[in-house]
């Protein structure tokens, strides 16, 4: 920890000494990373080399039967297993441009791989911050190889559509003559919003990438899933990407022991993210998005400066040991804020009427650090 800046380690500190945490989870160390990981079964067989046997082939079972798919294929990076989804869907259809949402993280947050590796091309059927809709997707006026769908859709505000509005969308895709693929990293979270199970919410697509450290609080690692055609070529095309690691078991077992642990769990804290929500929203100039949250994961903006906020939290914490919320950023509405707030185990045993004190006095050192 003496290596991170100042100000990373004085949060970490802060946030390890609170007693009591609305949003995210208390920080881990190596060590106890560790020792988690010696609870796990099966410690005494070998390894994986290369994935195809151990933990890894033990974690691509899981999940395909998890999905209801064919097969699965561990990827070291959700960035990567994105990619050769896209490529295969390129060559099947032998259509170079991808269906996808201005908003989500292939077009965000991936430095546009899609294009700058694979040398596909983006179109946007709407811009709006929700999920596209089947119409809008009809209106594009040309063929496209894949419709990506991120659900949910982070930086909208974990927002999901309607189960009727993803069947339409996957069924018009599919008319259009695409494949479907589900930017799943978060699937875990869509199953109480959409009542469905897992396998049926992946049934609506040719493939799904899942993420194992978001959410499940894996160490790092992904899958895609899908047929067994899926599966054959991505092991090759994760071979061609420097994928093909010789050991990944660490993180095979830390993302087993989040399917034994953390999605059971998932559900509640769905549930529990309305109470906190509702709680939030009644703050003075508050606005939650989307309200009630479609996952346990949802933004907050309030009309106080990051930088007002910010402070707030740490000192909260460090006078109380009650963490908040944190990770404030200024957005171009003037004098507004926004945040994601997340509603793990740490929150579970919060009531509204907690939530607002906090916020109360949490505002209180806001408006004196302003």
């Amino acid at each position: 920890m003496s290596d991170l800046p100042p100000a990373q380690q004085r949060r970490i500190a802060a946030l390890r000494a609170c007693e009591r945490i609305l949003s995210e989870g208390r920080p881990v160390t190596m060590r106890e990373r560790l020792a988690a990981l010696s609870t796990a079964d099966g410690l005494d067989a070998p390894p994986d080399f290369y994935g195809g046997n151990g933990p890894v082939r033990q974690l691509e079972e899981r999940v395909a039967g998890l999905l209801g798919t064919e097969n699965c294929v561990f990827f070291p990076t959700g960035t990567m297993a994105q990619q050769v989804a896209l490529r295969y869907g390129a060559q099947l259809t032998g259509r170079d441009a991808v269906a996808l949402h201005p908003l989500s993280h292939l077009e965000r947050h991936e430095r546009y791989a899609y294009s700058q590796l694979t040398g596909l091309r983006a179109i946007w059927p709407g811009s709006a911050a929700r999920q596209p809709s089947a119409a809008e997707l009809a209106e594009l006026g040309e063929p496209f190889g894949t419709l990506t769908v991120e659900l949910p859709l982070r930086d909208a505000g974990f927002v999901l559509p309607s189960w009727d509005e993803l069947v339409e969308l996957s069924a018009a895709a599919r008319a259009a003559g695409a494949r479907v693929h589900f930017d799943g990293a978060r699937i875990w979270d869509t199953t109480v919003h959409f009542d469905r199970p897992l396998d049926e919410i992946a049934g609506l697509a040719d493939s799904t990438y899942v993420s194992f450290y978001k959410t499940l609080g894996g160490i790092s690692g992904a899958a895609l899933a899908g047929t067994n055609e899926l599966a054959a070529y991505a092991r090759t095309w994760r071979h061609r990407y420097g994928g093909n690691l010789y050991q990944q078991w660490p993180a095979a077992l830390s993302a087993l022991i989040g399917l034994d642990t953390e999605l059971p769990r998932v559900p509640g804290y769905v549930r529990h993210a309305r109470v906190v929500a509702g709680a939030l929203a009644a703050l003075p100039g508050a606005r939650v998005n989307p309200l009630p949250p479609h996952t346990h994961r949802f933004q907050l903006w309030l009309p106080h400066p990051a930088e007002a906020l910010n402070h707030a939290a740490l000192t909260l914490a460090e006078e109380q040991r009650v963490w908040f919320v944190d990770r404030w950023q200024n957005t171009a509405a003037p004098n507004q804020s926004m945040t994601e707030v997340t509603v793990a185990g740490a929150a579970l045993d919060w009531t509204a009427p907690e939530v607002t004190d906090a916020a109360e006095h949490f505002l209180y050192l806001a408006r004196r650090a302003e």
